[in-house]
């Protein structure tokens, strides 16, 4: 290698260069390995120890009941942990800035019960609310608007203005039309909640902690104590429980598993024709032929017939797959592809350094309770048209632990600056199994929660050691 000096003339420029070859050589497949085995000692673990549990619990769980693998519990498993996986999706975002929002939860069942109360009374809101509610109802979602415009997040205004059209016009009972009021009310939630966060200025925990309870509150008197509002919907009811055919279900694979090979084959060959560090081609090329190969045996299994009944064909990819993939590609999109998604790592990782680089930090603190709130809005959607119901405990429960602890259990730092959205989706099926094997060998609720919690727990532990050892080894 060449040394240069201030003195260096332009015919030793390429000298200069190989100066920083670690930034333009490619790594070999030796050092591929040992550059990762050492980021793992250095404390970057990322979804390492969740993807461990992950088999751990699935050689556990498929040893001890013997129904765990059948076809019907893994399709069954995927719509069960759907819900729980998209709502841990828009908390990432929060959890990116150190924030937390304790209302998705609640807030969710807001938005499924004013689904519901649309379509059970045709689009009369009015008549299903009340005037008193009602009306009330619409200020909120008029100052949601307001405030959105004020920080300058016009998707959010603008969904919050089309909530507040069809609540005020009475657009008819629509299947499309109640999937787009819940998410545009879930939107205008994160409006309001992000606005208190992030302009008013009022720590997160205890905004969302008091909108945890008032949220709570506003489901109870939409649907009234002991109601219960059903989706009697075709289209609803198909979200959770619905099936692409198999032709349909291959081509999600060819679309998923060629855009994922096309996105990672020509991010890493484009790397290597611009001479920066890539991972060996091999080593690339094994990593996408395992996903192909186990997401081709995957839509094999599921369009195979799993019903118990011969006289039912129960087959095909569940709808919930490809509404969970198209979100976690969109997101992934934003996050990692995005001046937006630079600036909420930015936000993360140091607040001060983002507002002095000229980042808006306020506005991308709001804008990341939009975002949660709106997916919650979906997986409400998605729980809704599992239990074919809204009643009063919609959101309530444990649902806004097990979004928080998917998305910590797949490797989301609760300190913010560290997180992927795929992490919300390997913590969720974590999760998932957890409460789906328990369940198959006949565990009480008790030792459901216990377990839960000691993996919740076991992963925070494994957050905060991990950022110890990487600050010691960053010294």
């Amino acid at each position: 290698m060449t040394n240069t000096t201030s003195e260096t003339s332009p015919k030793d420029a390429p000298g200069a260069i190989s100066d920083f070859g670690i930034d333009t050589t490619s790594q070999s497949t030796g050092e591929a390995v040992r550059d990762y085995f050492a980021r793992v000692k250095g404390g970057e673990l990322g979804s390492l120890p969740a993807l461990l549990g992950l088999v751990v619990l699935l050689i556990a769980f498929s040893s001890m009941a013997d129904t765990f693998l059948t076809l019907g519990n893994i399709a069954n498993l995927l719509a069960q942990g759907a819900s729980i996986v998209i709502i841990a999706m828009g908390l990432v975002f929060v959890l990116l800035l150190g924030e937390i929002d304790l209302s998705a939860g609640t807030a969710s069942g807001v938005t499924a019960s004013v689904m519901a109360l649309h379509l059970v009374n045709n689009g009369n809101l009015l008549g299903g609310m009340g005037d008193t509610v009602f009306y009330a109802f619409c200020a909120f979602l008029a100052l949601a608007v307001v405030l959105a415009g004020i920080m300058r997040i016009w998707p959010g205004a603008a969904l919050a203005a089309i909530a507040l059209v069809i609540a005020l016009v009475g657009v008819p009972a629509n299947p499309w039309v109640e999937i787009l009021l819940a998410i545009c009310v879930g939107t205008a939630i994160g409006s309001i909640t992000g606005f208190l966060v992030a302009k008013v200025g009022i720590p997160s925990f205890v905004v969302t902690l008091a909108l945890f309870l008032a949220w709570g509150g506003v489901v109870l008197q939409f649907i009234g104590e002991g109601g219960t509002l059903g989706l009697r919907n075709d289209v609803l009811f198909n979200v959770a429980n619905g099936n692409l055919d198999t032709a349909g279900s291959w081509v999600l694979f060819a679309v998923a598993a060629g855009g994922y090979a096309a996105v990672v084959l020509g991010r890493h060959f484009s790397r290597l024709r611009r001479g920066l560090v890539a991972q060996p081609t091999p080593m690339i090329l094994v990593k996408v032929g395992i996903v192909v190969v186990l997401a081709a045996a995957a839509t094999y299994a599921l369009t195979l017939n799993r019903s118990v009944s011969p006289r039912v064909v129960i087959a095909g990819v569940p709808y919930v797959v490809p509404i969970v993939l198209l979100l976690l590609v969109i997101g992934t999109f934003v996050l990692e592809r995005t001046r937006y998604g630079r600036h909420v790592y930015a936000v993360g990782g140091n607040k001060e350094a983002a507002r002095r680089a000229g980042i808006n930090v306020a506005q991308i603190r709001m804008s990341v309770f939009v975002i949660a709130s709106s997916l919650a809005a979906v997986g409400a959607i998605v729980y809704s048209s599992k239990v074919g119901s809204v009643d009063p405990n919609a959101g309530g429960g444990n649902t806004l632990l097990l979004a928080v602890g998917a998305a910590v259990i797949g490797g989301t730092s609760l300190f913010g600056g560290k997180g992927r959205l795929r992490d919300a989706v390997i913590g969720g099926a974590v999760l998932a199994i957890i409460q789906n094997g328990m369940g198959l060998l006949r565990q009480p609720a008790a030792v459901v929660f216990i377990v839960t919690g000691l993996v919740l727990l076991l992963a925070a532990s494994v957050d905060a050691l991990s950022r110890r050892r990487a600050a010691t080894a960053a010294r």
